[in-house]
């Protein structure tokens, strides 16, 4: 089996390990789980680091557990937040878990034969019978407030800008999240904690618990990896628009191709690495093509080919391919006719959008169309004679005659048409 420590160090995902944990790791077969709040139904590429972490930790023979925090995910962590989070119910938190799993699922193999299968728990399932007088028994007394207010998520609370300081409910986050470790540590025999950078204060908290609780000689270890940035600084897996979600509905196939295709040079070496499972060997190879000639950008195409197929599937990373050919290369009608709708409204995202009445259009000649309906050409005559030179497409197809009627059937998904100019110059219609 492969080292796990060193396969972290040379992918760059090892930022902070307990003296300890690489000894353990290297003698048995080792538990070790890693957090996640639900406070969404789709992890974001944000959170790939830890589960590439974990999918890394059982292919090196150890044993991954995934623990949704439906308890502290009513509560929110204070780490590297400036303000409170909105506390979720019970429904909402049980639904975005079962998502969440079936997103993991296509990372870890919870299918497994032997010992080191992946599991998935509920902190809720633990902590719903725990009565604050329990709490304050069992684990208050064992940590110290001087201890929990020496946690920089703490101090930053404190000494930050924010208006509302730090509540209670946040401040005892981090011992939920150590006691999270201690019932997983005698239920499951679980010895190491795995996180991002910033949740280092709460992981230390829990093997402190531990050993307060259990004894010094009790084995418990945390190790993080960093915090993903892009080249600018800026956090990682955030847009323009938004988050890189794992869920086609909230980030199409093709928004998340194209994401990993446009990285820098810079970032296409570091990620290849972090969010991939190729081996080292088959990267250096890759990196070394990639500097003789980056124009080819085999990095990027290799890095977006590789996470679109782990997270979507194959026929997801074929259709956006066919899509991105589509905008910036030789397609057909053919092609565009595959595309369901939202992809066709994410490849024309850029391109001027018209909307037109249905009754006004249908029957209509498309010179009209184009021209006084949707302003794709400036006049009739420029589009008749673009028309005559071969220069205007009607969903891929040339157009040879620009007084040809509009038919229903010209409409894509029954609402879409795709005038084009030229090789480049696109406008989408929608027909309403």
């Amino acid at each position: 089996m492969k080292n796990f420590v060193e396969e972290l160090k040379w992918r760059g995902m090892l930022a902070q390990i307990m003296p300890g944990a690489e000894e353990l790791l290297q003698k048995e077969m080792v538990t070790a789980y890693l957090g996640t709040d639900p406070t969404a139904d789709s992890l974001h590429i944000g959170h790939l680091c830890g589960i590439m972490m974990l999918r890394h930790l059982q292919r090196c023979g150890h044993k991954p557990i995934i623990l949704v925090g439906g308890a502290t995910g009513m509560i929110g962590d204070p780490s590297g937040k400036s303000q409170e989070r909105n506390l979720l119910d019970a429904e909402t938190l049980y639904h975005n878990q079962e998502c969440i799993k079936a997103q993991v699922a296509k990372f870890l193999d919870f299918e497994a034969e032997g010992p080191n299968a992946a599991e998935m728990v509920n902190n809720y399932d633990w902590m719903k019978d725990f009565t604050f007088l329990d709490f304050a028994r069992t684990v208050g007394k064992h940590i110290t407030v001087n201890y929990m207010m020496a946690k920089d998520s703490v101090q930053q609370r404190l000494n930050g800008t924010a208006r509302d300081g730090l509540s209670f409910t946040e401040f005892t986050y981090q011992l939920l999240q150590g006691y999270d470790f201690l019932h997983l540590y005698e239920a499951k025999n679980c010895k190491m904690q795995l996180g991002g950078n910033d949740q280092w204060g709460n992981m230390t908290t829990g093997t402190e618990l531990i050993r307060r609780t259990l004894g010094n000689d009790k084995e418990a270890y945390a190790l993080t990896c960093p915090l993903i940035t892009k080249s600018d600084g800026k956090k990682f897996g955030k847009t323009e628009s938004g988050n890189i979600w794992l869920d086609r509905n909230r980030t199409s196939p093709y928004q998340f191709y194209q994401f990993w295709l446009n990285v820098s040079d810079e970032e296409a070496e570091k990620y290849i690495k972090i969010f991939t499972s190729l081996e080292k060997d088959v990267i250096d190879a890759l990196i070394e093509e990639h500097r003789q000639d980056p124009g080819r950008r085999t990095l990027q195409k290799r890095l977006a080919d590789e996470v679109t197929v782990m997270v979507h599937s194959q026929e997801d990373l074929d259709m956006a391919k066919e899509a991105s050919n589509i905008l910036f290369g030789k397609s057909t009608k053919e092609s565009l006719l595959k595309l369901d709708e939202q992809t066709l409204l994410d490849v024309f995202a850029g391109v001027p959008h018209f909307t037109v009445n249905k009754a006004d259009v249908i029957g209509k000649p498309l010179a009209d169309v184009l021209t006084a309906d949707a302003q794709c050409f400036a006049s009739k005559g420029e589009m008749r004679k673009l028309t005559q030179g071969g220069g205007v497409s009607i969903n891929k197809d040339k157009l040879a005659d620009a007084n040809q009627p509009l038919a229903e059937s010209d409409l894509l998904d029954g609402k879409y048409l795709l005038a084009q100019q030229g090789k480049k110059k696109y406008f989408l219609i929608t027909v309403k």
